[in-house]
Parts: C-alpha cells; structure tokens; sequence
C-alpha cells in the first residue's frame, strides 16, 4: 500500500510506502495516526483489512482508518484489525443513520466523521465527498452540527484548496465550527509551521491539528511541533 501527499485533493505525489512512515512517527512522538485510503469510495472497493491489522501492530498510538466505509460490519473488521477509531465521511451523506448506529454499537470515543470542504467564489463554504470532487450543497457548520446530533465524537475538518499547500489553515471556518460544536475538531489542511497549528487551537478553538506535508517536505517534526505548542502553553501530551 503506498503513501501519497499531494495537493488540493491532488493525490500525485507519492511518499513512501505505509509501514515505514508508522515506524517513523512512532519515534516522533506523534499523537494519534490518521490513515484513509482516498481511492476506496471512488472505487467502490473495501479498504484492505489485513494490511490495517500489519499497521496496527506497529502503531503505538491511537490510529484511525477510514476510505470506502459504508456499512456497520466494515467498521466491525476494522476495530478488529486493530484500528482505534473510523473515519466516516462520504457514506454520511447518503444516510446519517450510519452515524448513528456506528456510535450506538461502538460508542462515539471512535467515530471520526470527516468534513471536506472548499470556500466558494461568493464566500460561502460547501461540504464536499467523494474525494472532494462532488458537491453536496451542504454548509460545513450546518452538517457539524448535524454530525454531533447522530454521534459522531470528532470531526476531521480538512479544506481542500489548502491541503498539501503549506499556506496555512483555513482559521475562519474552523472558528466556525468549533463554536458551533461540542465535540472535538481537528484543524486539518495547510499547516506550513507550528505557528500555524497554535493559531488553529488559540485562535479558532480547535482540540487538535493534524498535518502531513510540512513532514515530508520540510525538517519539522511533530516532537517539535509539540514543544512549540506547549511553549505558546496549549496543553500537550508529553
């Protein structure tokens, strides 16, 4: 299985493969691991369990999986695989009752339900799936809410247009969603530095920041991220 970053959406840029890139943020000191297979739904394909429980085994922090996930018994295969928690996004839209049953059964501690998003022309936000390539003419805050209301107990909010793009998070709808919400967001698309990620918790109210690029592409590493943010005094795990 490999491992790409790319741009936008733009899934061009290959990484790695998988397992190594684990082993090294296991050294790191990474927080929480999130891996979605981004082909899954647009192939209609099943994500691949046992390459799920070969991670597993490496991964020694909480891991979330997601991509293609449209039943309760996939999720099943995947607590069993070893994964912490799911991420559930384009399946939400065609029934929130997948939500609902998901969090009813397992509880919403691992229910992660991502939120893809683009800021249009006029100013206003609009969710998208399918990996960002379909419009559901629905308002990010608006679905947010509605996500909590079926149990979902983390959004992953990631803005398309920045992702990979090192330009910063989108600060604006993050603020807007954390407030609108109880349940944890996590800041996900742009961060090109970890005055980026302080600014994402301090300044809009989001519970964790999660990112990609800036640790391919560049020398920050997470540890430092960390230190970073417990010296503008955001409460790390150490």
């Amino acid at each position: 299985m490999g491992l790409v970053k790319g741009v936008g959406f733009d899934s061009w840029r290959r990484v790695g493969s998988v397992m190594p890139s684990i082993k090294v943020y296991n050294l790191r000191e990474v927080d929480e691991l999130i891996l979605l297979d981004i082909t899954a739904t647009e192939e209609n394909r099943e994500i691949d369990f046992d390459s799920v429980s070969e991670f597993s085994q490496e991964c020694f922090v909480p891991f979330t999986v997601g991509g293609g996930i449209t039943k309760i018994e996939q999720i099943k295969k995947l607590l069993r695989a070893g994964a912490d928690k799911v991420a559930i996004n384009s399946a939400a839209y065609d029934s929130l009752e997948l939500i609902k049953k998901a969090a009813d059964l397992f509880g919403s501690q691992c229910i992660v339900a991502g939120i893809d998003f683009r800021l249009k022309a006029d100013g206003n936000y609009e969710c998208f799936r399918n990996r960002g390539q379909i419009a559901t003419g629905r308002d990010p805050v608006k679905w947010a809410i509605d996500l909590e209301k079926n149990g979902a107990g983390e959004i992953l909010l990631t803005s398309i247009e920045r992702d990979g793009s090192m330009k910063g998070y989108d600060l604006e709808l993050i603020r807007r969603v954390s407030s609108a919400v109880k349940i944890p967001v996590i800041a996900s698309g742009g961060a090109a530095n970890y005055d980026d990620m302080t600014r994402a918790i301090r300044e809009s109210g989001a519970s964790a920041v999660s990112a990609g690029a800036i640790y391919h592409f560049t020398e920050q590493t997470p540890l430092e991220a960390k230190r970073a943010m417990a010296q503008a005094g955001i409460l790390v795990r150490h």
